[in-house]
């Protein structure tokens, strides 16, 4: 065996199976988490495609009965027989919009629990308070504003003055003048203290929990002048309880055609729209956001849902959510410097 030529002896290495190292190790961890992701994705695709799968809750800021109540309840009736689940509707007013959007904003997103709210706790709130417990823009996605409108100024039908200039010269003999809006930070106090500073008449502000409340003591005659809705002012003029001063706003509105708005009789600061806009939790799956945008849109093409929307003295909007996310960026430093010029602080 020594003697034998050792071109002809097979080297032992070449009969031991490749080592399988670490280089082997993390190719296999590689694929398996290549798998794992599309396994997640497909569940996820699965998943969405599935939604709505169980009822959908829609927490709004606002009284039940109230505007936003009514036009939330409209639009669930729209889209029960499209979603195949109910859209169940639980309104919480208070606080500013801020409870229910903080308890909105902690829900799991997976596109079953969204928030229907006006600026108050995405603008207004923010702004005056640097303590809130979630952030308006890092903990929502935003989803589609449903329209856009302003508050209404009113009075007692009774009062001793029929216009906004007779109103302001009344008040000027006044020692003090009371009103109303739906909580300190809210549109109707920025516009309250606007119309003090403007005009130079001594407002006191008296805020509450929403406008009904108010309504009842300007009935009564404990408030002098306070802010509504208009589709809610529509219904106590029809009434004749009230009378309308001035609209809020960018422009007159086709339910309130003679109403005139604050820029028509020569006070500005007013000229900002408030939106009702719908928001769900942060990281809720796009394409879910999607879908409820353009559900709702869809919805609001309805005669009933368009009706229900201009009474309330809203126009129609239904945009996308990267629209409504441009609006909010673009409004967003306006409401600064009106809350700025209007000096409201929080209490």
């Amino acid at each position: 065996m020594t003697d034998m030529p050792q071109r002809h002896m097979r080297s032992p290495r070449r009969m031991i199976p490749p080592r399988r190292g670490n280089g082997y190790g993390r190719g296999v961890l590689v694929r398996l988490i290549a798998a794992t992701v599309l396994v997640l994705v497909a569940t996820s695709v699965i998943a969405q495609d599935a939604w709505p799968s169980r009822p959908v809750r829609l927490f709004v800021f606002g009284a039940a009965g109230g505007p936003l109540d009514t036009i939330a309840r409209a639009y669930g009736e729209k889209l029960r027989p499209k979603w195949g689940q109910p859209l169940l509707v639980d309104s919480k007013p208070g606080a500013s919009g801020v409870i229910v959007a903080d308890y909105v904003a902690r829900q799991p997103a997976d596109g079953y629990t969204i928030l229907l709210t006006l600026p108050i706790s995405h603008v207004n709130a923010p702004i005056l308070n640097d303590k809130l417990p979630y952030d308006p823009v890092r903990d929502f996605e935003f989803v589609t504003q449903l329209g856009t409108g302003g508050p209404v100024f009113i009075a007692l039908a009774a009062a001793p003055y029929a216009t906004l200039q007779e109103f302001i010269a009344w008040a000027k003999t006044r020692p003090r003048v009371t009103y109303g809006s739906w909580g300190i930070g809210s549109g109707a106090h920025l516009f309250g203290e606007t119309l003090k500073r403007t005009a130079g008449i001594p407002l006191e502000h008296v805020p509450y929990k929403n406008e009904a409340p108010m309504h009842i003591d300007i009935f009564g005659g404990q408030l002098d002048v306070g802010w509504a809705n208009p589709g809610t002012a529509r219904t106590h003029l029809a009434a004749g309880r009230i009378k309308i001063l001035a609209i809020s706003g960018v422009r007159r509105i086709n339910v309130l055609p003679t109403v005139p708005t604050f820029a028509d009789v020569g006070l500005h600061g007013f000229d900002l729209d408030s939106w009702v806009g719908i928001y769900a939790p942060r990281g809720t799956p796009k394409a879910i956001v999607a879908r409820i945008a353009a559900d709702f849109r869809e919805a609001m093409k309805t005669p009933e849902i368009n009706t229900r929307m201009l009474d309330m003295g809203f126009e129609p909007l239904g945009n996308t959510p990267e629209e409504f996310a441009t609006n909010y960026a673009r409004d967003y430093p306006r409401w600064v410097d009106v809350i700025r010029a209007a000096g409201v602080t929080a209490q």
